[in-house]
């Protein structure tokens, strides 16, 4: 979509398990970078790491190879985007805040609640910033809470 075209992976963790060539492996991933097939950041390396392992003798499966994939990608930001945006839509309405108006904690504000949003709001700035050239700058000159 447009709102992720510019989205980068930061790390990537592949987790094989079963009958692979190492060998393989290693071209495959040099395919993808030479080819540019994974869009990373531009501040970093690209970092994709791969873990290999043989089939456990103790877990029975029908295929002859299995794996897991881990990303650290900055689309995500949209989905706190949209957390953030649905959260903000529910206490402009009072929903279900005089359920937790009842406990101790919550008696006098919803504090803890604005808090939160703030940290949300930051996770999400601080991926936007990711995708930009000069992160390490824009890091060094934010402070934090």
């Amino acid at each position: 979509s447009k709102e992720t075209r510019n989205s980068k992976y930061i790390s990537i963790l592949n987790i094989i398990q079963g009958d692979v060539d190492p060998t393989q492996v290693h071209n495959s991933l040099q395919r993808i970078r030479e080819r540019r097939l994974a869009n990373f950041i531009e501040w970093g390396p690209a970092s994709i790491q791969v873990a290999l392992s043989r089939k456990s003798p103790y877990i029975k499966s029908s295929n002859r190879v299995s794996g897991l994939m881990l990303a650290n990608h900055t689309s995500i930001r949209h989905l706190f985007s949209k957390c953030a945006r649905q959260y903000d839509k529910l206490m402009r309405r009072q929903a279900f805040i005089d359920s937790y108006q009842q406990h101790p904690m919550f008696a006098d504000d919803l504090q803890e609640f604005h808090d939160s949003r703030e940290v949300v709001e930051s996770v999400v700035e601080e991926y936007k910033a990711c995708e930009s050239p000069d992160y390490l700058q824009w890091q060094s000159s934010t402070t934090y809470m």
